[in-house]
């Protein structure tokens, strides 16, 4: 039996750069998520009889709105929905899932790298059938319908068994296929990458930590790098996902990772490589003995060596980065004569990019590295890229790192976050970085002088969309930056961002610490945007 409930709109559900995002009290309002997976249905046509892809992080609230997912997907019409065993699917999981069994599109649970429990975050994302994030046209409408809806449907049914793989016809005639999370994604990554090699590496001894934040990639990892790998049992830690995360903040920066970062920086008995990822699998964090690799550098070098894996051996050809990483990725670009492409801070924003063939690799400074083989950033991906590099070249991480800086140079960068800020108050530092723009150029900050300011848009090639407000940038003459951008990816209160990059050619000068590195360009930012006298902050909550 179908019904039509009916309801009253909600008018905070627009979705930001990763979907809706609220804390777990929000979603649990009357009918809540209701009304944001009908608007998702709403806004889509052609579905009927199709594939949905279901699926999350496994953090609180996951399995309750997948029950929900099911039962409105059986009663809007979907023929099929594949969901991952126990609710669990990884964002790039479920990304291949999607292409590989041509689904229509998919509905993913997750806040990615937010904590989880039953006051912190939740959120529902859709995905369209190349496997990427909706684009803006998609999300644009999902809100738009949100605002105005007036019923939902959904099917009268008990509760479906998540925990058991096989196929169910569900009354109505929709076929319920629960999977294995991680059986379609693990064989992925056997084909891209030379195993063989990575298994000899570890036989020898080499010694892998990886941490899985008791977040979703843990049963993923336990599969690859133990299980096909032969790593020791134990090289993956928090391997089992738990509604909270244990605790824990499961984004992989040195912060949340610290007891991993420790261990690695513990000197000749640390590790030879250590690892993580996020909430929903989608982010890493590389840490070789000694050192600590930033993302900007992690998807520079991944870019420079791909080729010595097999799913890579033919070249890129292209790489894409969003706008506010480093442009260290933009010199092995120049040098191998690749297309290089800047596009504003999202996944979504790759996707067309990658569908015409024009990039390859693709990568964010917020720890988001991925390629071609789905349409989500990919986590344990950049991982194993790593480890074949590794495995190929039989150098250390700290060596690989060196010896790139010597060929293109380093570029010293850093992120501060401004966390939880009053909306207003950030609103108004970046209207009032706005208002400055026409007369920051050919100011001088210390020795620093402004070449050109702007707030970044993004001209699409390929559909020709335009998005407008970015990020503000203010570029420095020789190469230096500073960008400044409120996130889209929070729950509560506004998190500002701020950017920092100076281009070091000089080998000689690519030893010196990253904050001392960048001394005078974060005093340049704070005299620019004010951001102590706006905000009341003294510090950043968060640097990496």
């Amino acid at each position: 039996m179908i019904k039509s409930v009916p309801t009253t709109p909600y008018l905070d559900q627009k979705p930001g750069t990763s979907g809706l995002r609220k804390k777990v009290p929000v979603f649990q309002q009357p009918n809540y998520a209701e009304n944001f997976i009908q608007s998702i249905f709403d806004s889509l046509e052609g579905y009927q009889g199709k594939c949905l892809v279901i699926g999350g992080d496994g953090r609180y609230y996951n399995r309750e709105v997948i029950q929900k997912a099911v039962k409105m997907a059986a009663a809007n019409g979907f023929g099929k929905v594949m969901v991952g065993k126990g609710g669990i699917l990884s964002t790039p999981a479920a990304s291949h899932i999607i292409r590989k069994y041509k689904a229509f599109g998919g509905i993913i649970l997750s806040a990615s790298h937010n904590p989880g429990g039953p006051t912190e975050d939740f959120g529902i994302k859709y995905n369209i059938n190349n496997g990427g994030p909706a684009p803006e046209k998609i999300t644009d409408a999902i809100y738009a319908r949100s605002k105005t809806i007036d019923s939902y449907k959904i099917a009268d049914f008990a509760d479906v068994n998540l925990d058991r793989i096989g196929k169910d016809e569900l009354p109505g005639g929709t076929i319920l296929s629960v999977i294995d999370p991680v059986e379609d994604y693990a064989t992925l990554m056997e084909e891209l990458f030379d195993f063989g090699a990575i298994r000899n590496l570890i036989s020898l001894g080499f010694r892998i930590a990886f941490d899985g934040m008791s977040a979703v990639t843990g049963p993923y990892a336990k599969e690859i790098f133990e299980n096909r790998l032969g790593a020791p049992s134990g090289s993956v830690r928090n391997f089992m996902p738990l509604p909270d995360f244990g605790g824990h903040h499961p984004d992989p920066n040195p912060v949340h990772c610290r007891e991993l970062f420790d261990e690695m920086m513990g000197g000749d008995d640390a590790p030879d490589f250590g690892a993580a990822s996020d909430g929903d699998g989608d982010r890493n964090l590389i840490i070789g003995r000694g050192i600590f690799v930033t993302p900007s550098d992690s998807l520079a070098i991944l870019a420079a060596n791909a080729n010595l894996a097999p799913g890579y051996s033919g070249g890129l050809a292209g790489i894409a980065r969003s706008m506010p990483t480093s442009g260290a990725a933009d010199r092995v670009a120049e040098k191998r004569g690749i297309g290089m492409y800047e596009t504003p801070t999202g996944w979504k924003f790759f996707g067309n990019l990658l569908d015409a063939g024009m990039a390859t690799i693709c990568g964010e400074e917020s720890s988001g590295t991925g390629s071609s083989h789905v349409r989500e950033k990919d986590g344990l991906w950049a991982v194993l890229l790593w480890l074949n590099i590794l495995a190929v070249r039989g150098e250390s991480v700290a060596d690989i790192v060196t010896q790139h800086w010597q060929t293109y140079g380093r570029n010293y960068y850093s992120r501060h976050d401004y966390e939880g800020l009053d909306t207003d108050a950030a609103n108004g530092l970046v209207d009032n970085l706005r208002g400055q723009l026409p007369t920051l150029p050919g100011k001088s900050f210390g020795s620093l002088k402004v070449e050109k300011a702007d707030d970044f848009a993004y001209h699409d090639p390929i559909d020709k969309s335009v998005s407008e407000h970015q990020g503000v940038r203010v570029l420095f003459e020789g190469g230096s930056r500073v960008v400044f951008r409120l996130s889209g990816t929070g729950t509560s209160g506004a998190t500002l961002r701020v950017y920092i990059e100076r281009y070091e050619p000089d080998s000689t000068r690519h030893n010196i610490e990253t904050q001392e590195a960048l001394a005078d360009l974060i005093a340049a930012a704070e005299s620019i945007a004010s951001i102590r006298e706006r905000t009341g902050r003294d510090a950043p909550t968060v640097i990496t």
